[in-house]
């Protein structure tokens, strides 16, 4: 079930009545490619930054303060040697972290622990480089679970999304969208493992057939009861700093309810214990007569302060 709750938030010194949910989340950022003070504005309370130096993300967690925005990090990206993001341009060298040995993933395990990361990122994408054997990716998965750290993989390349299932990763950074997925493996996908959607990253609102592809995968992961979180690889492409109208109308097209596309934006990793914020949509509550995306894309972060529940 969502945790909507009926509420009031204070607001230019005035109490105004509305919905009160968990802080919207964006589970997948790349927080040094874009203005990340238009986030919170943008109605965004938490992000999940996949991928980058870890020297540079470290000061990301502490720099947003006491009523800031919520931001969890990777740390740098584990790959195989010569594997992807290492020269795809888009970002730093030491942006990606390569491993050849268990020894070299228990290292690179510690070190994320070491600053403050919450999840560790894995690269599986044979379009783009080599990829791990089989027996030195399960060593990596599960040298992360070891050390308490949930698994997202990017998997790109055909048979790589099944892969990352058979090795026990956590969850999938990008729905996938170089094949078409059977149903019988979104059936055992739905069961072990959840994906973060960034759909509009295919065509930026214009579609295709990597889109396509995306939706339909989606459609029938979720249908089989798959969990998905909302998010956007933002900073690739064109994309709002803030709410994606076009993510939450593709994720309102693939989930069979509007309380499924609720959820999506709860986030990957768990709310922390007490939380800053959390997201106000003032006005009536949503009941099925309004357009779901244009309601959500009324939302604001609110500090918890300037909160209370009301009585149903």
């Amino acid at each position: 079930m969502t945790s909507m709750r009926a509420g009031r938030a204070l607001v230019d010194e005035h109490w105004v009545d509305g919905t009160i949910l968990p802080g919207f989340c964006d589970s997948h950022v790349h927080l040094a490619l874009v203005d990340a003070a238009e986030l919170m504005p943008g109605g965004i309370a938490r992000v999940i930054d996949l991928g980058w130096d870890p020297a540079v993300a470290r000061r990301w967690p502490a720099s947003a303060g006491s009523g800031g925005l919520g931001i969890d990090i990777a740390g740098a990206i584990l790959t195989s040697p010569g594997g992807y993001p290492g020269s795809s341009g888009w970002a730093p060298s030491e942006a990606a972290r390569e491993i050849r040995t268990a020894l070299e993933a228990e290292s690179a395990i510690a070190d994320i622990r070491a600053i403050g990361g919450r999840v560790a990122k894995i690269a599986l994408n044979s379009t783009a480089g080599p990829v791990w054997g089989d027996d030195l990716l399960e060593t990596v998965v599960s040298a992360a679970h070891r050390a308490g750290l949930p698994v997202v993989a990017h998997a790109e390349g055909t048979g790589q999304a099944a892969r990352a299932l058979i090795a026990g990763v956590d969850a999938l950074a990008h729905t996938p969208w170089t094949e078409h997925l059977d149903d019988g493996l979104l059936r055992s996908m739905a069961e072990r493992m959840s994906w973060i959607s960034t759909i509009d990253i295919h065509g930026y609102g214009s579609g295709g057939p990597d889109f396509e592809r995306a939706i339909g995968n989606l459609e029938r992961f979720a249908a089989a009861g798959g969990r998905v979180h909302y998010g956007t690889d933002l900073g690739n492409g064109p994309l709002p700093t803030g709410l994606n109208h076009r993510e939450l109308a593709a994720l309102t097209a693939a989930l069979p309810s509007a309380e499924t596309v609720i959820e999506s934006l709860a986030g990957f990793l768990a709310l922390p214990s007490a939380p800053r914020t959390a997201s106000f949509i003032p006005g009536p509550a949503y009941d099925g007569s309004t357009g779901l995306v244009d309601w959500l894309c009324t939302g604001s972060v609110v500090p918890i302060t300037h909160l209370e529940e009301t009585p149903a």
